[in-house]
């Protein structure tokens, strides 16, 4: 039996931003970051327990601020890192700057169960 392969952090540019996270049916967190930017690559294994672990109910995708410059300043980004959270192509929660696992946890945990209280 071959293993089940883990869900992974998607890559977006300007031209997916609309279709993989404004359109998604899902909580979606999206990690803007940069290449040049340490707290931003110490994020990278967070984001890839996130997306194990939330796999079907939190989508999780990053932006490189550099090369998509027209997502980054929609979304007025000032300081990388910075996670957004978007439910149904809405902003619904923010966070600048580095984190931990609990907070990241803390987070999406907030997010997924405000949802389900307004179901």
């Amino acid at each position: 039996m071959l293993p089940r392969s883990l869900p992974q952090v998607i890559d977006v540019t300007d031209a997916t931003v609309p279709t993989e996270v404004l359109s998604a049916d899902t909580l979606v967190m999206l990690d803007v970051w940069g290449d040049w930017c340490e707290p931003c690559k110490a994020l990278e294994p967070l984001l890839a327990k996130i997306a194990n672990s939330y796999a079907g109910k939190v989508k999780v995708c990053r932006l490189n601020v550099a090369s998509n410059p027209r997502s980054a300043s929609a979304f007025h980004i000032e300081s990388i890192p910075t996670l957004l959270l978007f439910r149904s192509g809405r902003v619904v929660g923010q966070h600048v700057g580095g984190a931990s696992a609990d907070s990241l946890t803390g987070l999406v945990e907030r997010h997924l169960h405000s949802a389900r209280r307004a179901v």
